[in-house]
């Protein structure tokens, strides 16, 4: 896929989760390519794939021979992968420790760049340095089913959609990954699982903060790691 087709579909992907969290579009609202393509100004591949992907996500349904609908975001998507993300990086960190604790270095050269970008206010930039510092550990595991399950996930679009949903404080995101790297350092494997986990959680847990609040943004300024 080609970078302009990519953004296009990142467009419409990111503005149908903004109409779908904003309430413009609701439950059971049918979602048509081609007039989103015509308001979009595109043809209807990146919209097919973007509708594709927020099916995986849980924001929409597709129904065979009766096209795209909203659903509630809230019953799974975001949610689940944050519980399936919380117990892979758990056991990744599990098994990564007794790897990395003699050099941290790559590891914190991530966070230090996450730090950067969000003193930019770079929401990209970000989002792939939060990604790479997750895969470090993941591929550090030694395990190849791991690393393939876990990238499975589209980890990097995954966490875009939480900006997208949560608008977060971005130095508070990068500053919340600091603890991972200081259990690692210290070669304490049980802490090393347990803010891993906490991690993912404090996420899972904005996330569901800003379902019962109707879509509204949780105020959070700490995380809890």
């Amino acid at each position: 896929m080609n970078t302009s087709r990519r953004a296009l579909r990142h467009d419409v992907r990111d503005g149908l989760v903004r109409g779908i969290l904003e309430g413009e579009l609701g439950p059971g609202d049918r979602l048509i390519e081609m007039h989103i393509a015509k308001e979009y100004g595109t043809s209807q591949g990146p919209v097919r794939e973007a509708l594709r992907e927020l099916e995986m996500l849980g924001f929409v349904r597709s129904e065979p021979h009766r096209g795209t609908y909203v659903r509630d975001p809230w019953q799974r998507g975001m949610l689940e992968l944050y519980e399936l993300r919380g117990a892979l990086e758990e056991f990744a960190a599990r098994m990564a420790t007794p790897r990395l604790k003699d050099d941290v270095s790559p590891l914190q050269a991530e966070v230090d760049a996450m730090a950067a970008a969000a003193d930019a206010d770079d929401v990209h930039a970000t989002v792939e340095h939060s990604e790479r510092f997750h895969r470090l550990i993941i591929e550090a595991s030694g395990n190849q089913l791991l690393q393939t399950v876990w990238s499975s996930l589209s980890i990097t679009d995954h966490t875009a959609l939480t900006m997208v949903t949560l608008s977060p404080d971005l130095r508070v995101i990068a500053e919340s990954h600091q603890p991972i790297v200081d259990a690692i350092a210290a070669g304490d494997i049980e802490l090393a699982c347990r803010v891993s986990r906490e991690h993912q959680g404090w996420f899972e847990e904005m996330l569901t903060a800003t379902a019962e609040q109707g879509g509204r943004q949780p105020s959070t300024t700490t995380v809890s790691a």
